[in-house]
């Protein structure tokens, strides 16, 4: 059976001066759609009703809306991004009953909220809502033919674009493409045995086979003081003044800066990762809760939780061995030579780096660990083939 996953390509786009007042109304139209609908499921949990379904709010909020002079705008719009707005706030709620009810993994999620205008600006369409043009362009529909620089070809049809206007006033293009599991092609490994276990920590941001280290690049601290100037800028100016809004962007700038260069890295080192080994063993970590401990900013900042996201979806587009160790597997604990356990454990004993077991073996604390995750790993991958 093959399977179909699902992946994101993103463009920038350059939309004229008149195309970028046709999103703005597109936009504002969607996140009106969108709050609309928000404000019609409570307005019915709060009468004791049962939500309505997205057919009667489409007939509702869009249809009949606009009809009435205080919708009578959203007919300037394609009708196709309205509909995906009800369509996400339908899932947005479904997600959230589903959380409820522990059918939904990962950390618990609220319901959906309104969406405000200085937020990140979304229009998804559908196929029959944009169009690959033979010259390039990107054709959305009542928007027109977008200026996209294409950075790399698609690798299939798209089924889907979302034009984004970020908090910076930049554009982008999004388009969904589905493609097999394993279709993607790499270079063969210069050794075809080559396996490595990755210990993810703060002082190193990894640490792989044989002891090599990955630098933890700490993007979000490095800029940490430029950000404080910035929000304290920020502060000081009146609200709805041309100099908050300047400001605003400012330090919206800044955080753009950090994502963008965080993914851009993180990306670096899957691609790496995955092109000089085989199999991956990584440690199953509890991000959410280590993200609000005492090293929060740190662990946010190292963005563990994205990184293992990236390295288990590449390695399964490539047809890499990935596999995660329980959380509860002591490798640090746990001498490599000997098998037992006498490695540092706690909080209290983060500090200490290096140890030396009762059987005389004098260890790295990450490169041991590293050696037992990818032992623990070899076991688990072996009792699967069984």
């Amino acid at each position: 059976m093959v399977l179909v996953v699902q992946l994101r390509y993103t463009y920038r786009v350059y939309p004229t001066a008149p195309q970028r007042s046709a999103l703005a109304r597109t936009f504002g139209c969607v996140r009106t759609v969108f709050n609309d609908a928000v404000a019609a499921r409570r307005k019915a949990h709060s009468a004791g009703l049962p939500f309505p379904s997205t057919a009667v709010l489409d007939k509702q909020l869009i249809t009949a809306a606009k009809r009435t002079p205080e919708r009578a705008w959203l007919a300037e719009v394609s009708t196709v991004p309205l509909q995906q707005a009800l369509r996400d706030c339908h899932v947005a709620y479904r997600n959230f009953f589903d959380s409820l009810r522990g059918k939904r993994g990962g950390a618990r999620i609220g319901p959906p909220r309104f969406k405000r205008r200085s937020n990140r600006q979304t229009a998804r369409y559908t196929r029959n809502g944009f169009a690959l043009k033979p010259n390039g362009r990107l054709y959305v529909a009542k928007v027109g033919e977008l200026k996209v620089v294409w950075s790399r070809q698609l690798v299939a049809e798209p089924s889907s674009v979302t034009i984004v206007r970020t908090t910076t006033g930049k554009y982008f293009a999004s388009f969904v493409v589905g493609v097999d599991d394993g279709a993607e092609k790499l270079e063969p490994c210069a050794d075809p045995e080559a396996e490595t276990g990755i210990d993810l920590g703060l002082k190193s941001f990894a640490v792989l086979r044989g002891g090599k280290v990955i630098a933890n690049p700490r993007f979000f601290a490095r800029m940490e003081r430029q950000l404080r100037k910035a929000q304290r800028d920020l502060s000081r100016k009146q609200q709805g003044s041309v100099n908050r809004e300047q400001a605003r962007i400012k330090v919206a700038k800044i955080h753009e800066r950090v994502r963008n260069t965080r993914e851009d890295w993180l990306n670096k080192q899957v691609k790496t990762l995955v092109s000089e080994n085989q199999a991956l063993y990584v440690e199953d970590l509890n991000v959410q809760g280590l993200s609000r401990g005492r090293a929060a900013k740190s662990v946010r900042d190292a963005a563990w939780g994205r990184f293992l996201g990236k390295l288990e979806s590449k390695a399964a587009r490539t047809g890499r061995t990935f596999v995660k160790v329980d959380r509860c597997f002591p490798s640090t604990r746990l001498c490599s030579m000997c098998g037992a356990l006498t490695g540092p454990q706690g909080p209290a004993d983060l500090r200490v780096r290096t140890w030396v077991c009762g059987c005389g073996a004098v260890h790295d604390r990450d490169a041991n660990a590293e050696v037992n995750i990818r032992r623990e790993g070899q076991r688990l991958v072996a009792v699967a083939v069984k």
